[in-house]
């Protein structure tokens, strides 16, 4: 078991002393163990009683091992050096974690990008095995990367069946689609946890044990960590971090995640996901902010912010005002963290297992490929960049100028969400706009890449406060691709994903800048050149 700690300041201090006695006498944590249904509101416990596995999914999950680590070894005989996950959302962030700690190699392609998905099928094609992982398979996206993949497979003349493995729930259409199709490997997970709750399932150990993670010992650790959160004391960490998320007095509802030093690759990335889409609904909710740790919102000192910090369980850590720190192992702490956002859940009157907000969005998509309408037509053109956008845009005569105006839709409480929908690999150094945008704002920013933060972030978007503005990033592709069987393209699928969100999020009363660059490489540069202008001028104008 790695060593966890915790250590809170300010707001999170008070909070942790003022619900902490509660929860404990309350016997949360024992009850939430036992399966307590009914811990979250009458109106909650028909989703709760049937997603509450995840408490004990590593002790369930046990029985998969050996199935992974011969199937690991019999693809390596059969020369497969290369895992290749097709997944979204809760499918694949918790892989991506999993083998990016553990220094194995796993690609994510969780993209309906054609240049993304086009990339992924030219890299080592003859060693390449796939996991597709949905627990429906009804995932649009999945589903197209499956169909690409096994149209190329097929083309090389390598036996696609021989490379495809499935992770899905029992009995669903694609654990039945998939038999019947005779794919290599078929795996299980409980249906009773929810996807940002699967971890510890099947859905993150056959892609990481299949990429060469030490899954054993990943569950090891978790079933330790589980002994410890299932103790009604004060002395809980899960209990602890629960209410630094979810019980601050005024609610200090942005949660900003800085990783600090604790070695884990990519973590707050996956508990973004966690958070915004267990708690963001019904107007309420906290959401995450994932940030470095001197980003700007770490040292702003806003009343609505709460710094979570990652840090390495020896580090020495001086805790600014509002802050906390918390240390452990990765699966000990994707046991807290989950354990902390369920109880965050009732802290908040909420239904922390539900996301009934996610499925608007892909509603609007499927409705324009269906429909496909001509695109709207843009508000006008600079340099490389369409600008799109609402009435509040006034005479905004560029892109700078229509930035500005959205910014200028931020209210004191607020926060921008950036949204780009193109390549996350090639293009990652956009990524760099975010502390720019924080620091000209004075407000958090998030950065999502779409359509994968569709399944994450967009929950919160659109169920969480209205106190939201949005940035959307979208891009000619100068190559297309082609799903087999089906009558749309992945450019046409990735542009209606990105239009249909922007409708809904426009139907909520939110503003979106839609922002198309028409050509990747120069708009890139020429938006990352209008960021660094705003900043720069936002940094004169303190001095002066």
């Amino acid at each position: 078991m790695s060593t966890l700690s915790y250590d809170a300041t300010g707001a999170a201090r008070k909070a942790l002393e003022q619900h902490l006695p509660a929860l404990v006498e309350d016997r949360i944590a024992t009850r939430i163990f036992a399966r307590d249904h009914t811990l979250w509101g009458p109106d909650a416990e028909a989703e709760s009683a049937v997603r509450l596995g995840w408490v004990e999914a590593a002790t369930v999950a046990r029985p998969l091992v050996a199935g992974i680590l011969e199937l690991r070894d019999a693809l390596k005989a059969d020369g497969v050096t290369r895992i290749v996950l097709c997944g979204m959302g809760g499918s694949s962030l918790a892989p991506e974690v999993i083998a990016g700690t553990a220094g194995v190699e796993l690609t994510v392609l969780d993209s309906t990008d054609p240049e993304q998905v086009g990339a992924a099928l030219a890299d080592r094609l003859a060693e390449t095995a796939i996991v597709v992982s949905s627990k429906s398979g009804s995932t649009l996206e999945t589903d197209s990367q499956r169909r690409v993949f096994e149209h190329a497979f097929n083309e090389a003349g390598i036996d696609a069946k021989s490379r495809i493995i499935i992770v899905t729930d029992p009995g669903s259409p694609l654990d039945k689609a998939s038999r019947e199709a005779g794919y290599r490997a078929i795996f299980n997970a409980d249906p009773n946890v929810g996807g940002r709750y699967s971890a510890l399932t099947a859905f993150g150990l056959v892609p990481s044990g299949l990429a060469g993670v030490d899954i054993e010992s990943f569950l090891d650790e978790a079933e330790e960590a589980a002994e410890i959160l299932n103790e009604d004391a004060p002395e809980n960490i899960g209990l602890a971090l629960a209410t630094a998320l979810g019980g601050t007095n005024p609610l200090r509802d942005k949660i900003v995640i800085a990783e600090d030093g604790s070695g884990i690759v990519g973590f707050a990335d996956w508990a973004e996901q966690l958070i915004a889409e267990s708690t963001g609904k019904l107007g309420t909710g906290v959401l995450p902010v994932v940030a470095g740790p001197s980003a700007p919102e770490v040292t702003s000192g806003a009343e609505d912010v709460v710094v979570v910090r990652l840090v390495s369980p020896d580090a020495d850590v001086e805790l600014g005002e509002n802050e906390v720190a918390i240390a452990g192992g990765l699966a000990t702490q994707m046991m807290v963290w989950e354990f902390a956002t369920a109880v965050a859940g009732r802290l908040l009157g909420i239904n922390p297992f539900d996301q009934p907000d996610v499925e608007a969005a892909k509603v609007a998509a499927r409705g324009l490929l269906d429909a496909q309408p001509e695109p709207t037509p843009a508000a006008f053109v600079d340099g490389a960049i369409e600008v799109r956008g609402g009435d509040w845009l006034g005479g905004s005569a560029t892109a700078a100028d229509a930035v500005s105006a959205l910014l200028g839709q931020l209210g004191s409480d607020g926060y921008l969400s950036v949204q780009a929908y193109f390549d996350r690999l090639a293009y990652a150094r956009l990524e760099g706009i975010r502390d720019e945008l924080a620091a000209v704002s004075g407000r958090p920013v998030t950065f999502g890449w779409g359509p994968r933060f569709l399944h994450s972030t967009g929950q919160f978007h659109k169920g969480g406060p209205a106190i939201g503005v949005f940035l959307q990033v979208t891009a000619a592709s100068g190559q297309d691709l082609a799903i087999p069987d089906r009558p749309f393209t992945f450019g046409e699928l990735i542009s209606a994903q990105a239009a249909g969100d922007a409708q809904v999020l426009s139907e909520h009363g939110r503003p979106v800048l839609r922002l198309h660059l028409t050509d990747r490489a120069a708009g890139v540069a020429q938006l990352q050149e209008i960021v660094s202008a705003l900043a720069g001028q936002a940094t004169s104008a303190t001095e002066s």
